[in-house]
């Protein structure tokens, strides 16, 4: 909509992850490069965390273009809320293998007999697993014994975990720390800087065909406000510059000023920031305690007056029968 008023070639911004817009910072570099080695030297088990939004995605999907075209068979895993069953036969299944209606004895027999195969041949097979931080400790166990899969040379499965933080949480577990013991590299991706901020937009204005304009376009004090509200993370600059360049067509900008900025991270909610449950759950208890201890209170108030009632009220009913006997019914 916008790319003929600001004279670009495409959409500079799109959440998809292509890897033709990677914006290679040190920490992406060293990523890939671990990924990359990990393969290349059957290392068995890879593992690479970062935030939402970080470039995960991006960084696999450029390690299988490197990989393209090189004799690597890959099975590419982004559905974690499988059973361990469903979870090989989908794997087995990505391979290009029979899957359906072998039970698990079944999966592991042919699989095995598959990497053996590809082995002999010196041929590299490997398994990533994205949104590894959603699989359950069963399927990550079942992962695990796949590395039983070897020779005394090497690996017959290259395994890739990739996921948010919560994956380095789940592996510290105890239940898991086999697994934990058989990972031979680790890659974390971190937020952008300001800087690289500022480069990351640019970068990608310039490959949609801004070229010297990308600075005019986005100005140092705009990419300021959106490394501010986005944190640095990709997707969220990627969705704030879209709308952005949306807004400053619609106003036939030929600038982004840092306004515009502002009101797209308030249309998006960005400035809302969600609190921990943790937190969420003591704030619900310390209002618990703040009523119970209105209850309380005020039943001490109810009890201090009733004790405050004078005797002579509350004997009067009683005299009225002063004189009727022990046992006698009342008519």
């Amino acid at each position: 909509m916008y790319k003929a008023f600001f004279k670009l070639r495409r959409n500079p911004f799109e959440l998809t992850p292509d890897p033709s817009f990677l914006f290679p910072t040190r920490r992406h570099n060293e990523a890939l490069a671990a990924l990359y080695y990990g393969v290349r030297r059957r290392k068995g088990f890879v593992v690479m965390t970062g935030e939402v939004g970080t470039g995960k995605t991006l960084l696999v999907r450029c390690l299988l273009q490197l990989l393209k075209g090189s004799n690597v068979a890959f099975a590419y895993s982004f559905n974690s809320r499988l059973s361990p069953l469903e979870f090989l036969q989908y794997v087995t299944g990505d391979f290009g293998l029979p899957a359906a209606g072998k039970n698990k004895s079944e999966l592991l027999l042919q699989l095995g007999s598959f990497l053996v195969g590809r082995y002999q041949q010196k041929l590299t097979t490997v398994l990533v697993a994205d949104e590894a931080h959603h699989l359950s400790e069963e399927v990550l166990e079942e992962i695990r014994l796949l590395t039983n899969l070897e020779t005394s040379q090497g690996k017959l499965l290259q395994i890739l975990l990739v996921g948010q933080p919560e994956l380095d949480e789940k592996l510290d577990s105890t239940e898991l720390r086999q697994l934990k013991q058989r990972i031979e590299l680790r890659a974390q991706l971190l937020p952008l800087d300001l800087e690289e901020t500022r480069g990351y937009i640019l970068r990608r204005l310039q490959l949609s065909g801004a070229e010297s304009q990308a600075n005019v376009l986005f100005p140092y004090e705009t990419i300021a406000v959106v490394y501010r509200i986005s944190r640095g993370i990709p997707r969220l600059i990627n969705t704030i510059c879209e709308n952005a360049l949306v807004s400053a067509y619609a106003e036939q900008l030929q600038s982004v000023p840092p306004e515009i900025i502002q009101e797209v991270a308030s249309d998006f909610r960005l400035n809302v920031v969600a609190k921990p449950r943790a937190e969420e759950a003591s704030g619900k208890d310390r209002k618990d305690e703040t009523e119970l201890w209105h209850a309380v209170k005020t039943l001490v108030e109810l009890h201090n007056q009733l004790q405050s009632v004078r005797p002579s009220q509350e004997q009067v009913p009683l005299q009225a029968f002063s004189g009727i006997r022990k046992h006698e019914p009342i008519v």
